[in-house]
């Protein structure tokens, strides 16, 4: 049995809607709580007593129920737009993404797993807010998808959170590899089985309105073109929309059903035939798998979302292209005539029942949770170590900062070692840009000014950001892949340090970049004092702890006023693996700095002045620095 983990399951429909990403979210939650998971799913709610329980037990920190089964948390009620149709997003109030950060904050569990994570919805707000690792399945028709082009920079930021990424069917996935490429794999939901009540009777055909009426209207001209002589009948379900019309000749034959009446799951369960028409785009299939595992027979639209589920080995279904009302027809006829064809295609269904297995889909995303899982560092360190440095003093460390063996640095070494002694370091790492120069002639003059050097530099990777190699050296050449570069400072024996990994004003990898050299990745730095926006460092802190990376930081100075304007505190250490160590139960000390001065001395020192002016004084800077020793 796997170990037991805790999940948020986030919905961004309200709970009460017959929706199939709730009927999905419902099913897999189930199987997991059974599995021993702690599960719990937070969605917008229509009823005001769900929501006001629900923030209650959200303050208490109460997100999981104490019998192990599935909690449902109404995170708050959206507010519907005047033309919105069925299944569009309505404005995702304040009070909800708020009610959605408490819940993820009190009680971070470790998997959030998001569903159609479109802006604004309830899906969007929690993968803004969570710190826990995050999985994202996506259902979407492909108007949905189309409709995010809008804020497509605003949504691909928070699509960078995800860890890992599935798509409900083929068609998902290859519209979104389009659109927002990274890996999908593709999970398809299952099948519950629904008890059939018994019949004797006429055909019975249903038809599910998803708002789409061209179809509708196709369905209805097909009805009235089937003979009359024939035993059918038929029930147009129509879940909150508008009843149509139905002529008068069919009036005896044609039931129109609303949610007053009954379910989606009733009507399915008592059809023998389900008719989806869409003409163009077509919505999810979901609505076709469910009819399976009801028992009644798909007559569908010969597209490729449909296509999948219906045409295999045994087909499951009959097709007809889009928009053919005669060949709908002559389908439906078929059926009716054929007692065979229709108890045949039944028969194949039920064969085809591990497909559409709900336990199937839980265990597809158990493998995925364990992958993701399996990326995170061990959560302890070396003991040995640990205890030996415990006996070690305090000492102030800055990890990253230039001279002016960077180009676009002018501060001499001497000046830099000069600066961190006055200031109260007592380590270093020097981290030119593609250059090592600069930091082992700072090492060959440490000893005079009192201050430990760790020998690094700074890399250029080809188009993948930049990576800081500790403690290695030999000079990286810049231009090779990040892995490439990862591998060169390994061989060394060096360690692996991502500055300002998520700051857009720097050369930074993408989220998927980092998450395939993860396990590589020795210290992620979480502060860099001359990160401008403040988000971008906590992004930083947020991909450390939830793959438990050790965090560093670092001034990132290019001239000596923005020497040690963040520290760390840690242990004195000798070496990589006692430098890790210490690095792990050290503070972060930010000394207050105003970026912009500390940004205008450097433009000032590396391009407001010309070079034989830099070089003088240079020369002045390191003979003050030579008169104070």
């Amino acid at each position: 049995m796997p170990e037991p983990l805790t999940i948020a399951q986030v919905s961004p429909y309200p709970w009460e809607d017959e929706h199939e990403v709730n009927a999905f979210v419902r099913a897999l939650a189930a199987e997991q709580a059974d599995a021993g998971h702690r599960v719990v799913v937070l969605a917008p709610s229509h009823d005001p007593a769900l929501v006001r329980e629900s923030r209650r037990l959200i303050r208490g920190g109460d997100l999981f129920d104490p019998d192990g089964g599935v909690r449902v948390l109404g995170v708050g009620e959206l507010l519907p737009l005047a033309s919105a149709r069925r299944g569009a997003m309505p404005a995702l109030p304040l009070d909800v993404s708020r009610t959605i950060e408490e819940a993820l904050t009190v009680a971070p569990p470790e998997f959030v797993h998001v569903h159609e994570p479109f802006a604004p919805s309830a899906s969007s707000a929690a993968l803004r807010h969570s710190r826990s690792l995050n999985v994202g399945t996506f259902h979407a028709p492909a108007e949905r998808v189309l409709s995010t082009q809008v804020a497509r920079r605003f949504v691909e930021l928070f699509f960078g959170r995800l860890d890992a990424r599935t798509a409900s069917f083929d068609a998902t996935r290859e519209l979104m590899q389009r659109i927002f490429p990274a890996e999908y794999v593709v999970l398809r939901p299952g099948a519950s089985p629904l008890p059939r009540p018994a019949h004797d009777g006429p055909i019975r055909i249903a038809f599910v309105d998803q708002e789409e009426r061209a179809a509708l209207r196709l369905f209805l001209r097909a009805l009235r073109r089937l003979d009359t002589d024939h035993d059918w009948e038929a029930t147009v379900f129509v879940p909150n929309g508008a009843a149509p019309t139905v002529r008068s000749r069919l009036l005896d034959r044609v039931h129109v059903l609303s949610e007053e009446d009954t379910t989606e799951d009733a009507v399915l369960a008592s059809a023998d035939v389900l008719v989806a028409a869409s003409h163009g785009v077509a919505p999810s299939p979901g609505l076709i798998v469910r009819a399976l595992g009801a028992g009644a027979v798909p007559v569908a639209s010969h597209l490729s979302s449909y296509e999948e589920v219906i045409s295999r080995d045994d087909a499951l279904g009959l097709l007809f292209e889009a928009g053919d009302v005669d060949t709908l027809t002559a389908q439906l006829e078929r059926l009716i005539r054929d007692d065979g064809l229709l108890s045949g295609l039944r028969a194949n269904a039920q064969r085809a029942h591990d497909d559409f297995n709900w336990a199937r889909v839980a265990q597809g995303f158990q493998s995925i949770y364990e992958e993701v899982a399996a990326r995170r560092h061990p959560a302890e360190g070396n003991a040995a170590v640990a205890a030996r440095l415990a006996e070690r003093p305090l000492i102030d460390v800055d990890l990253h900062m230039h001279t002016d063996h960077s180009s676009d640095c002018a501060t001499p070494v001497e000046v830099l070692l000069a600066t961190a002694r006055d200031a109260g370091l007592g380590a270093i790492a020097v981290t030119d840009h593609n250059e090592i120069s600069g930091a082992h002639d700072a090492r060959a003059k440490a000893a005079e000014f009192g201050v430990k050097v760790i020998v690094a530099e700074e890399v250029k990777t080809a188009d993948q950001g930049e990576v800081i190699g500790l403690f290695i050296e030999e000079k990286i050449p810049r231009g090779m892949t990040l892995e490439e570069t990862i591998a060169e400072i390994k061989r060394q024996g060096g360690l692996v340090y991502v500055p300002h990994p998520f700051d857009r004003m720097h050369s930074v990898p993408d989220y998927e970049h980092l998450l395939a050299v993860v396990e590589e990745i020795d210290a992620l730095e979480v502060f860099n004092a001359r990160v401008a926006i403040a988000a971008f460092n906590e992004e930083a802190v947020r991909f450390a702890a939830k793959y438990r990376i050790v965090g560093g930081a670092g001034s990132d100075a290019h001239v000596p006023q923005g020497l040690g304007s963040v520290r760390i505190r840690m242990r004195d250490f000798d070496g990589p693996e006692e430098f890790l160590e210490s690095l792990r139960d050290a503070d972060i000390v930010r000394k207050p700095q105003s970026l912009l001065y500390v940004q205008a001395l450097k433009f000032l020192q590396t391009k407001a002045t010309p070079p034989g002016a830099r070089r003088a004084s240079r020369q002045r800077r390191v003979r003050k620095v030579a008169r104070n020793q």
